[in-house]
């Protein structure tokens, strides 16, 4: 309980500007050139900084860099599935530079998406899938086609 009173009234003290003057003296010891606080010479400081805008602008440029290349993968998404364009994408891949590509692992699975469509498209692939058809299914379409067509030519010829 001492202890409580006693922090409370020397903090009120200190702010009255009795006998605080222990804060000032923390104040006038902290050097004003961050190079010093530092403990560097200013030209190392001056060097260190440099070195430090430099990273940042590599680190930001790789950044805009892996942007790009998702906005590319996003186009390519969109022109594959016949989705509408966005204009953020092509504002950063435009901001990145020209020469944004697929990064190698996503290029390889475009690579393999298009070989499975090219298969499917394929006389093989046709074939596979008529393994799968329903052949009860195909024959009573046939025969509904065939009777609407005997019958459209019925109707039009007066000799049948």
């Amino acid at each position: 309980m001492a202890f409580l009173m006693k922090t409370m009234l020397s903090n009120q003290v200190k702010n009255l500007g009795l006998g605080g003057g222990g804060e000032e003296s923390k104040e006038e010891s902290t050097p004003s050139d961050p190079a010093a606080a530092a403990g560097m010479t200013r030209e190392e400081y001056e060097e260190y900084q440099k070195q430090m805008v430099e990273e940042k602008m590599e680190r930001d440029a790789a950044f805009a860099q892996k942007k790009a290349e998702r906005a590319v993968l996003r186009v390519h998404l969109r022109e594959k599935y016949r989705l509408p364009k966005s204009e953020l994408d092509e504002n950063q891949i435009q901001m990145a530079g020209d020469d944004v590509g697929l990064p190698e692992d996503l290029q390889k699975m475009v690579a393999e998406d298009q070989e499975e469509e090219e298969d499917k498209d394929s006389i093989l692939g046709q074939l596979q899938n008529i393994q799968n058809m329903d052949m009860d299914a195909i024959k009573e379409k046939a025969q509904a086609t065939f009777t609407e067509m005997k019958q459209a030519a019925e109707q039009k010829c007066s000799m049948m």
